[in-house]
């Protein structure tokens, strides 16, 4: 449930300062002079209500900001972090709270804010004065759930802040403004200035927030990572008729982010975007076994190819779930939920050192073949123990070992 939105400047202001006490902030606000102020995402976070694991606090100093940070750093015993030094960007560490101090970049604090992203994110709180400082009409943008920027030109001078409209629609469920779509739709290609890395990070955060599946939609819909065969490759599905209930809670938050990245970057992407070889293996294999399914119907499988399948797809059985025949959804999901079910999690009564020993089989691919069949036979009932397993091993090796004249 959405919590409501703090409206009123008192109760902000009041919201803040229990916040800043809770978290010991008031340990730095000695050192820092008269004109600083409070900005960004903390304030946002503080009037929408909404509470983070991780703490980013952004504060503006008119001038010295290393100097500052230095000396703050040294009087509370924390980490010291020079992001930037010609723009005099400085991160500290503070009992895993995150505060970065800058230096003011304009004449005035209005002129900053007004170089900000987001109109929402750049309410300011002034320290000395202890108000409220919304020059752009941000509280107002985040009553009607509305993100809009105050300049483009602020946006393209990080092509990063494109792709972080679709994290404020995942994690805030915020509407973007018509012309800022427009801008979006304009300017997209941009977005291969920007470190891969960055963008990676990005992703992550748009498919993990509450809201992921509205801000993957729009994604898809403006092509934004301009992806050729989204609309003709058969592996891309129609995200809104999809049925997530047939998912549980758990297994949305840990499959769903793999399901989207999945839908919206092709597998030449995740791998010019340095996902991870776990995340790009996972997307392979869904892939093929849909393709597989797209040649033949899943009551065709021999017992081999659904052995296969299950094999290879155990681990993350609930990405492929939507491919599957509606009413084969659920009885595969009960089964896959069921660690004891042999088919859906293979394993195997004996295990390669037991065979070794038993049958004197050294490693290679004897071997192999040797565990796969025990394991097959388990999976469709025809093993019940570990004698059984032994007599079958037995008569497998008899029957498959290479005969010496």
């Amino acid at each position: 449930m959405k919590k409501s939105i703090h409206t009123d400047h008192t109760l902000i202001i009041d919201e803040l300062e229990t916040s800043i006490k809770f978290h010991n902030l008031d340990l730095i606000l000695g050192f820092l002079p008269q004109g600083s102020y409070l900005v960004g995402g903390y304030i946002r976070d503080i009037i929408l209500g909404r509470e983070t694991e991780k703490v980013d606090i952004d504060i503006v100093v008119p001038l010295n900001a290393i100097e500052i940070a230095k000396k703050i750093a040294e009087n509370i015993g924390s980490k010291f972090i020079i992001l930037d030094e010609s723009r005099e960007v400085v991160r500290i560490i503070l009992n895993h709270i995150y505060i970065d101090i800058a230096n003011q970049v304009t004449s005035t604090i209005e002129g900053d804010l007004c170089s900000r992203d987001f109109s929402i994110n750049s309410i300011a709180f002034l320290f000395d004065k202890k108000r409220l400082f919304d020059p752009l009409n941000g509280l107002k943008d985040l009553e009607i759930s509305l993100l809009r920027t105050h300049s483009e030109k602020n946006l393209l001078n990080d092509p990063l802040r494109i792709l972080r409209c679709f994290r404020f629609v995942s994690e805030l469920n915020l509407k973007i403004d018509f012309n800022l779509i427009t801008f979006i739709e304009k300017n997209k290609g941009k977005l291969y200035l920007v470190a891969k890395e960055r963008i990676n990070y990005e992703i992550q955060k748009i498919v993990n927030g509450a809201n992921a599946l509205d801000a993957v939609l729009l994604i898809k819909k403006l092509n934004i990572f301009g992806t050729d065969n989204l609309s003709e490759d058969s592996f891309f599905l129609d995200l809104e008729k999809i049925n997530y209930s047939e998912l549980n809670q758990k297994e949305k938050e840990k499959f769903l982010p793999s399901f989207f990245i999945a839908q919206i970057l092709d597998v030449l992407s995740l791998e010019k975007l340095k996902f991870s070889k776990a995340e790009i293996e996972k997307t392979k294999l869904v892939r093929k076994w849909h393709f597989l399914l797209e040649k033949k119907n899943i009551a065709q499988f021999t017992e081999s190819d659904r052995f296969a399948l299950h094999k290879e797809l155990e681990m993350f059985l609930p990405l492929f779930i939507f491919y599957l025949p509606q009413n084969l959804r659920l009885d595969w999901l009960h089964r896959w939920r069921d660690n004891d079910d042999k088919l859906f999690h293979p394993s195997n009564l004996l295990n390669g050192d037991v065979i070794k020993k038993n049958f004197k089989i050294n490693d290679g691919p004897l071997l192999g073949e040797l565990l796969h069949y025990l394991s097959m036979e388990l999976a469709y009932q025809r093993l019940n123990n570990f004698d059984e397993a032994i007599y079958k091993a037995k008569l497998w090796i008899e029957q498959n070992a290479p005969k010496c004249d």
